[in-house]
Order: structure tokens, then C-alpha cells, then sequence
């Protein structure tokens, strides 16, 4: 396996270190750095490729979960933290995993494996088998070793699910180990409209639509502030 870079951020040297022995055990794994605030963490991201981010929440001058906003380039974060409760703000962010201090050695080994699978691009392609032509009307998902094909006019929305997305179809529901970003790429955008951060939806399964919220075929799904205008623009309301 080529070598993986990671950079750890901390504000405790006794986190940075329980990491950095643990990356040692790792033949793989090369710690680029380790830093005690996130200022630090991007003068290193500026200078050097990054494969794999440790990264705690709880730190001075900037916080874990405001720096990741603040990244154009994101590599595969791992947050490192011994506050539970912001492990949804985390996932929103796209975050790999979520390591709650004190985190074992085998619970380390399975996150850098996640963000492992990430990195690479053949471990994508096994979760998600496309078809090639655009004017083909379905996709191919695999997951639980079989492969399933969806036809659009079957899905109604789709959901993360931190690194897995949630299908919903007319008699099923899926749930691929794939980035939600990757399988709103797979749909049609005339077809498809993303409602919320979390939510995409087949604009064709639309009942009818209350306040911030779509329903379709029973199932209530948010509208996010941020979504809503173009949302209407899209069905004509502009």
C-alpha cells in the first residue's frame, strides 16, 4: 500500500501523541505533523497533500468543526473529541468518522480503514456501479454483495446517512456504503433537486409541498433555508 499522509491536530500533547503511536503501528500511515490549533494545521495543508485529517473539536482560537468549514480541499477528516455532542454537526460536515476519547487502538484501526476505502477510487467503484449512457434511465447500486437497479422513475428521495445514503424507491429502501455527494452526481439534475443538506428528492414524487416541508408518498422531507429559493425556481416559482 503506498504510504498515506496524516496530519494531526490537537490542542493536548497527550492526544497527539496516543495518535501518533497508534499511526506508528501503522506501516502505512506517514504523520506528516502535529499541531497543537488549527492556524498551525493549515500553514501544513497549505504546504503539503494530506490524505487523512485527525482532528479535535474542542480547541482554542478556532475550533475542529469551524476550520473544516473553512477547507476548500478537504481530505478525510477524523474527528478526535471527548464531547459526543457534536458528532451531528461532524457528519454534516462529511466527516469519515467520529472517535470518542478515550478511542482504542481497534476502534482507530476501523476509522482509518473507512477513510481508506475513500481514498481509494476502486473501493468507490465498488459501491457504486453506473451505467454509461446518459440516455439510459436508471442506475446500478451495489450493496449487502448484491447489485440493484434503479430505475428513476422508482426513487423517491434519498438521505445521509453520515457515510452511508439512504434510497428510498416505490417498494424498497437501500442503504450503500457511498457519500451522499457522490450519488447526487449519478441522478439527472433536471430530474432531481437537492431540498436539504441531508435530502435529495425526484421531483416527479412530489405530492404537494407545506411550509418547509415536501411531502411524498406519506413521507414528510425538510426544505433547508439555504435550498428553498432555488428549490422554487426549479418548479417554476420563481
Amino acid at each position: 500500500m503506498d504510504q498515506v499522509n496524516c496530519l494531526i491536530v490537537d490542542d493536548e500533547p497527550i492526544a497527539r501523541d496516543i495518535i501518533k503511536t497508534y499511526c506508528s503501528h501503522l506501516d502505512y500511515l506517514n504523520v506528516v505533523a502535529s499541531c497543537g490549533n488549527a492556524l498551525e494545521a493549515k500553514a501544513v495543508l497549505q504546504k503539503q497533500k494530506i490524505d487523512i485529517l485527525f482532528l479535535d473539536i474542542n480547541m482554542p482560537i478556532m475550533d475542529g468543526i469551524s476550520f473544516v468549514k473553512t477547507m476548500k480541499d478537504q481530505p478525510q477528516i477524523i474527528f478526535t473529541t471527548a464531547y459526543k455532542e457534536f458528532a451531528v454537526d461532524a457528519f454534516d460536515l462529511a466527516a469519515c468518522d467520529y472517535l470518542l476519547k478515550p478511542f482504542s487502538f481497534d476502534r482507530f484501526i476501523i476509522a482509518v480503514d473507512k477513510a481508506l476505502e475513500k481514498l481509494e477510487p476502486k473501493a468507490t467503484m465498488q459501491a457504486i456501479e453506473v451505467s454509461g449512457s446518459d440516455n439510459e434511465d436508471f442506475i446500478f447500486i451495489k450493496t449487502d454483495g448484491k447489485i440493484y437497479k434503479i430505475g428513476y422513475d422508482e426513487l423517491l428521495y434519498a438521505e445521509a446517512q453520515g457515510n452511508y445514503t439512504k434510497i428510498i424507491t416505490t417498494s424498497n429502501f437501500l442503504l450503500p456504503k457511498m457519500p451522499f455527494s457522490n450519488f447526487e452526481e449519478l441522478l439527472p439534475k433536471q430530474l432531481f433537486l437537492r431540498t436539504h443538506r441531508s435530502f435529495i428528492i425526484n421531483k416527479s414524487k412530489i405530492g404537494h409541498i407545506e411550509g418547509n416541508r415536501i411531502f411524498i408518498n406519506n413521507n414528510e422531507i425538510p426544505i433547508g433555508s439555504n435550498y428553498k429559493d432555488q428549490l422554487l425556481k426549479d418548479l417554476g416559482f420563481s
